[in-house]
């Protein structure tokens, strides 16, 4: 089995490159579905497992790919299948987006109810209620959602959703690009991941306006064609080496980082007594001078709001902040996996329905651990930077769906880690 073995307590000093976001290439991805004309270029494309999931979806429709360093070509112009394979669709929940524009673009899709990250229930059906508000039908039975447009396709519509599902609202607006008159998404997800989406769509020739808000409009068009694209930079790979450089740092620039997509993780790390500094292309952050973190009360909350998505990370600095911490998790049920990981380490954590409660230790432990999902396995690697003695991380599966060449990354830095993949008998060193 692959682990990543951290000598702890090495400073990390130095620049780190954030590559593009593995939240706004997926539903990319899947928009380049809608493309009758041309052929699409996405650039600032990360090498990550459910990145190669994604493309493989897409590729299983009819679609050609060609890709070459960071940049994806994507020819959409033939597509002869609206059933993506379930084994692909069932190994990721984003994957579900292509539902949205196989509808638009041909009436029809057939999509098996998806899998991903266990931490906790994020079912579809704020997907489904918004396109069949668009006049589809749909019927589930063995595992598939069966969706249909109407005879004359579909219509414009006004959709509020009860919950700002991201999404829910990635696959209604792209449904909506090719609908007949005007769709009003009300109560919409505001991530930045979304935005770049709409961005893409209005670059292919799409009417989309108000992404980023909580109201967004679309005016449907008769056809879009490919278009060329940079992704955004990735908030979270991003925000995980703000929390890492904050707590083992000797000034670490952070760059292709964009402070107004992570306002939010800045002000709680500046709380906690980190400096950062906003820069043109980055951010630089050094750790608080007392060497130890002051405790933070952080919930987790739809953006703006502190995201999800960095609240395992945020516990596992805070085991060794001076006093006791509260981290409140309300987007998700069961994200507090990654507890049981750190009190190996030794950390001083006990649950509260909803909310950790972290008493502060002055030091954590090296320990045999195992990620959970994919941003608990960052959270150990930091653990793991911090600790005392050495750390073996199992579980890195998880760790390959959404980061980057993390180890070689962190290596760059001065941290003392490595990857080893085993191959038969022997060990392999990577990064």
């Amino acid at each position: 089995m692959a682990k990543i073995v951290i000598q702890g307590g090495c400073p990390l000093e130095g620049t780190v490159r954030v590559s593009g976001a593995k939240n706004a290439v997926l539903p990319i991805l899947a928009a380049s579905l809608l493309a009758e004309h041309g052929v699409s270029q996405i650039e600032e494309v990360p090498h990550l497992l459910d990145v190669e999931n994604m493309a493989n979806t897409v590729a299983a429709l009819g679609a050609k790919i060609d890709w070459k360093g960071t940049t994806v070509r994507v020819d959409a112009r033939s597509l002869y299948s609206v059933t993506p394979p379930a084994e692909l669709v069932r190994r990721m929940r984003a994957s579900f987006v292509v539902a949205g524009p196989l509808l638009a673009r041909f009436g029809e899709a057939m999509i098996a109810l998806p899998g991903g990250c266990n931490i906790g229930p994020r079912p579809v059906d704020l997907h489904i209620k918004g396109l069949e508000a668009l006049g589809a039908t749909s019927v589930v039975e063995n595992g598939f959602v069966h969706l249909r447009a109407p005879r004359g396709g579909l219509h414009g519509a006004r959709i509020y959703l009860d919950v700002p599902s991201v999404g829910a609202t990635q696959n209604i607006m792209m449904a909506a690009t090719l609908a007949k008159g005007q769709t009003i998404i009300e109560n919409a997800a505001k991530e930045p991941e979304n935005v770049d989406l709409a961005n893409y769509l209005n670059a292919m020739g799409a009417r989309v306006r108000g992404a980023g808000t909580d109201i967004i409009r679309i005016d449907g068009v008769d056809t879009l064609s490919g278009a060329t694209h940079a992704v955004i930079p990735d908030r979270i790979e991003a925000g995980t080496f703000l929390v890492a450089a904050a707590l083992i740092g000797r000034g670490v620039y952070v760059e292709n980082a964009l402070s107004h997509h992570l306002m939010s993780l800045i002000a709680k790390l500046e709380e906690a007594g980190a400096t950062i500094e906003d820069r043109v292309d980055g951010i630089k952050v050094w750790p608080c001078p007392s060497g130890r973190m002051r405790p933070l009360d952080v919930k987790t909350h739809y953006y703006p709001s502190y995201p999800t998505d960095m609240q395992a990370q945020i516990v596992a600095a805070l085991t060794v902040a001076q006093g006791t911490s509260m981290v409140t998790e309300t987007v998700f049920e069961n994200r507090f996996m990654h507890v049981a990981e750190l009190q190996r380490m030794g950390a001083n954590i006990h649950i509260e329905g909803r909310t950790a409660v972290i008493d502060g230790v002055a030091r954590l432990s090296g320990a045999r651990v195992t990620a959970t999902d994919l941003r608990a396995g960052a959270a150990l690697v930091i653990a793991g930077l911090i600790a005392e003695g050495e750390t073996e991380v199992h579980g890195l599966h998880h760790l390959d769906r959404g980061y980057d060449n993390l180890v070689a990354k962190f290596k760059r830095l001065g941290a003392a880690i490595e990857r080893f993949e085993d191959i038969g008998q022997s060990a392999k060193s990577v990064g």
